[in-house]
């Protein structure tokens, strides 16, 4: 894997239980999560998106 530059997630805070992501150029997303930063979960734009709505739309049917 080659080196990613890991950005911090703004909704993360200033909290020790931070969620990172990092872009590579072949078109991938990557996710760690800072107590386990060797425990990478690595899938598309398209699908992050997807998941991402789906919380959402999971959130706005709860309340």
């Amino acid at each position: 894997m080659p080196t990613l530059d890991w950005q911090k997630s703004s909704y993360s805070g200033d909290g020790s239980n931070c969620v990172y992501v990092a872009a590579s150029p072949a078109g991938t997303v990557h996710l760690r999560e800072s107590d386990n930063p060797e425990g990478v979960l690595t899938t598309t734009a398209a699908r992050l998106h997807t998941f991402i709505c789906a919380l959402k739309e999971r959130k706005l049917d709860d309340a």
